[in-house]
């Protein structure tokens, strides 16, 4: 978005060196990407990124507050609710449009928040890669705070394994081996020695809980979860251990934090740079101008579920209206100048809270790249200069 350095990009860009990007990656990790890396990072000036970090900084004040606790009990699905100490959560990502303002300056709009991990290893990795392939200047970094590889490194160790010994921390989702994001999973393994453990292959006994590695009981301490609850209830084999029991076990981060920042937060959220939300269940009539709003499910993810072209009948039909939200569409520019003209794109501000700080930092971006009504990897398969990719900013 700088056109200096856009400019500068696009004339040097070679096929051929993205194509030895991709095949550094498959090398790396083998048969574990199954989603598309876009050709190109993304370059944001000073302006820009102050926009980003004021806007997550007020999101960060909601979400601190001791009253959050009070206003998002009852986002979480009776359902779902997972017993024991919920902590902070010590992951928290923002997703931003980047849009016009009314004076046709680039602006951050919320699009959705999360109190979950995201792709802690991928993104840092592919930022790396896009840096060496691509020789990207000194003048721009992947990070925020200051972060390096060496302490961003040293910042995930400390969130995530913490005092413990890394075998005993297990990095969980359902059937990781086939999940869409499993590279990530790869990557983090790599970089802390966690195990990727399968919630099938979790047991327990009484309060503890265990898994078995070379026929040896390794006792769990903490649970890297990567496990959403809508996932897990498509799948039909039956779990070793009741998730809805407490056990001596520190969540890393809590269930129970998906549910209370989420999609369920943002008719909460009064500032310009969020779209007006509002419940469906709290709707007194439809708005007038439904081309202009995009239906979303409260719980789902990866962009599930999601209505863009919205009518009267699809309000009607909905049976559990306080699961569902109705948001004003924004306008996606498309800002990212490529040699096959304007991409849009949105950008996730990832935050991590450790346990001797005061508030969530920013530490790490992640980057999606689109042409279609649709954000996100599985809707621009078809497409080029699109997909996963990266924020470079201006230091």
């Amino acid at each position: 978005m700088i056109p200096k350095i856009r400019d500068a990009f696009n004339e040097n860009y070679t096929e051929s060196t993205y194509t030895q990007l991709q095949e550094f990656i498959q090398s790396n990790y083998p048969n574990q990407l199954e989603f598309r890396v876009g050709e190109t990072p993304v370059f944001f000036d000073q302006a820009l990124t102050r926009k980003l970090i004021d806007a997550s900084e007020k999101i960060v004040d909601v979400v601190i507050d001791p009253g959050f606790i009070k206003q998002s009990q009852e986002a979480i699905p009776r359902s779902c609710f997972v017993p024991g100490v919920e902590g902070r959560p010590h992951f928290m990502a923002f997703d931003f449009a980047i849009c016009n303002d009314e004076h046709g300056h680039l602006t951050p709009k919320l699009i959705e928040l999360q109190g979950f991990a995201t792709l802690f290893g991928f993104q840092e990795f592919l930022g790396r890669a896009y840096a060496s392939f691509y020789n990207t200047t000194d003048d721009f970094t992947i990070y925020f705070n200051d972060h390096t590889h060496t302490t961003y490194l040293a910042l995930l160790r400390k969130v995530i394994i913490g005092k413990c010994k890394p075998e005993n921390v297990v990095l969980m989702d359902v059937k990781p081996s086939i999940q869409k994001t499993r590279i990530d999973f790869h990557i983090l393994q790599s970089y802390l020695g966690i195990p990727i453990v399968d919630f099938y292959a979790i047991k327990a006994d009484g309060k503890e809980l265990y898994y078995e590695r070379d026929g040896q009981r390794i006792r769990i301490h903490r649970i890297f979860n990567r496990l959403i609850f809508d996932d897990l209830h498509q799948q039909t084999e039956t779990a070793s251990f009741d998730i809805f029991k407490e056990y001596d076990v520190e969540w890393i981060t809590h269930p129970n934090w998906f549910y209370r920042i989420s999609k369920h937060t943002l008719p909460f959220l009064n500032f310009d740079f969020v779209p007006h939300t509002q419940l469906v269940s709290n709707l007194s009539k439809y708005p007038e101008d439904l081309e202009n709003y995009v239906l979303k499910p409260l719980y789902s993810f990866s962009g599930q579920g999601v209505m863009i072209d919205v009518t009267a009948k699809d309000l009607d039909t909905i049976e559990d209206k306080a699961n569902w939200i109705l948001q004003r569409k924004v306008k996606y520019e498309p800002v990212v100048n490529t040699p096959e003209g304007g991409v849009q794109c949105e950008i996730r501000m990832i935050y991590f809270w450790e346990d001797d700080k005061l508030r969530p930092e920013p530490a790490l971006n992640l980057m999606r790249l689109s042409r279609g009504k649709m954000i996100g990897v599985r809707y621009n398969k078809d497409f080029t200069w699109v997909g996963a990719s990266m924020g470079f900013f201006e230091k």
